[in-house]
């Protein structure tokens, strides 16, 4: 089954050349089938580049989701045309009064920064409490996974001497977990920051499970309230050039960004990428949508609680 999308979203031109099947909402209207709600709370600079990771991920499940795009009235995006937002994004005053059966929330270019001198960070937090009794399961992304720790969680994040860089080896600790439902022992997790969180601050939280982590990259997975919160330290939603990208933007320009680690052949960018993620990564998108969202979410919407 497709995903039903704003009219004239850019991604849907760039995913059907993927031969991914997606529907617009004019399409969609003719189906009688209720689709699962999904907003998305896009921080990233780049929007429509993320709009695309994401929307090729939640693309492979058998059902039918209507995607919401929601934007801070807070802050205003550099890199994205005033038109683009106006067309397809929601502030969240227009969207709080309704209820999702999923969310997920994007990292931020924010990260160095304490939390509350974040410009939007109040309007965050007011999003977060809202998601938590609004939506049956939410995925917070990098930034936003370190955020929502802190936020309801009281779990600090630390600034690291060097960028985590790369592509980490990654194992569920808890692999009767649906969520990692087909999964191998080990997989690979983009990561892409300047700040991590540490085991011994989340273990001493009862209500916080790890439930993957790396030997080289750390806590990469968190669990909360039985899966209605996911809390993502990486970025398995990235395209296979979104590293190589930051790196040739980043590259003699800071000296805490050293070459990307596991992800160029050999380690040598002249040798190209080598992909280790992708698989996994629709795994662990559908595994979410079927068993924390579809199997979870009540069939009258209005009854999450």
């Amino acid at each position: 089954m497709p995903l039903r999308l704003p009219d004239r979203l850019p991604a849907i031109d760039i995913l059907k050349r993927e031969n991914i099947f997606v529907m617009d909402n004019s399409r969609a209207h003719k189906q009688d089938i209720r689709p699962l709600r999904i907003a998305i709370l896009n921080l990233m600079p780049l929007k429509i580049t993320t709009e695309t990771d994401l929307v090729r991920l939640l693309s492979n499940t058998p059902l039918q989701l209507e995607i919401s795009f929601m934007k801070l009235k807070s802050h205003t995006p550099k890199h994205t045309p005033v038109e683009h937002m106006m067309m397809f994004y929601k502030e969240f005053a227009e969207m709080k009064t309704e209820k999702y059966d999923g969310m997920i929330v994007t990292g931020a270019p924010v990260e160095i920064m304490p939390f509350e001198e974040v410009s939007y960070w109040d309007e965050v937090k007011e999003i977060f409490n809202w998601a938590a009794k609004n939506v049956t399961s939410t995925l917070y992304i990098c930034w936003a996974a370190q955020a929502g720790l802190y936020h309801f969680y009281g779990v600090p994040k630390y600034e690291l001497d060097k960028k985590m860089f790369g592509i980490f080896p990654t194992e569920a600790l808890k692999p009767e977990l649906p969520i990692f439902r087909g999964f191998d022992d080990v997989f690979s997790m983009p990561q892409s920051r300047h700040t991590e969180v540490l085991r011994k601050d989340i273990e001493g939280v009862e209500a916080l499970k790890i439930v993957a982590e790396s030997v080289e990259s750390g806590v990469s997975i968190v669990m909360a309230r039985g899966g209605r919160e996911f809390f993502i330290t990486g970025h398995l939603e990235y395209a296979p050039n979104t590293l190589d990208d930051e790196y040739k933007r980043d590259k003699g320009k800071r000296s805490d960004v050293d070459i990307p680690l596991h992800y160029y052949r050999n380690n040598d960018p002249q040798q190209g990428i080598f992909v280790t993620w992708r698989a996994h990564a629709n795994l662990l998108f559908a595994n979410w949508i079927n068993y924390y969202v579809y199997q979870e979410t009540p069939y009258n919407i209005n009854d999450i609680k």
